[in-house]
């Protein structure tokens, strides 16, 4: 069962009341970035390439096609006995953007990051809202205590 809008809100900092919908609550952009080295994931570990910033004049950045890393403003808490799962608001879709991102699992606290591939140019501002995030009831054996845990904090 997903929860309520109002009970994601309780585990999102900071959060405005436009942010909060029936179902979830809306992530808004922090910061825009490009992978400029290669990744590697391997059976031994993984290795996150490098990123350089997209300057964003006077808070906005114009983006061609191409894929790019968006990190949200808010702090997220997935509760106990939940999981989170993150949307593209239709405002992206409408716009030839798509949003993908991996399961958020209980325990995991952090400001996160999601993929944005581009397929027409578009500009977004920083602090828009981008994304929305959705909490269910899951049954685990335990927590999150990743390498992400408290990531961009």
């Amino acid at each position: 069962m997903y929860e309520s809008g109002a009970f994601v809100a309780e585990h999102i900092t900071p959060t405005e009341p436009e942010q909060v919908q029936p179902n979830g609550v809306d992530l808004t952009l922090d910061a825009v970035f490009e992978q400029v080295e290669p990744g590697r994931i391997g059976t031994d570990g993984k290795h996150i390439g490098e990123r350089r910033e997209l300057d964003a004049d006077g808070g906005r950045v114009r983006l061609d096609a191409g894929g790019y890393v968006v990190r949200y403003a808010e702090t997220v808490h997935i509760p106990e006995d939940h999981v989170g799962f993150i949307y593209p608001r239709s405002s992206l879709m409408r716009n030839s953007c798509m949003l993908n991102t991996a399961v958020w699992d209980a325990g995991y606290e952090g400001k996160g990051e999601g993929l944005l591939q581009v397929h027409h140019p578009i500009e977004l501002e920083r602090g828009a809202r981008i994304a929305q995030i959705v909490f269910a009831d899951a049954e685990h054996e335990a927590t999150y205590d990743g390498s992400y845990q408290g990531e961009n904090l």
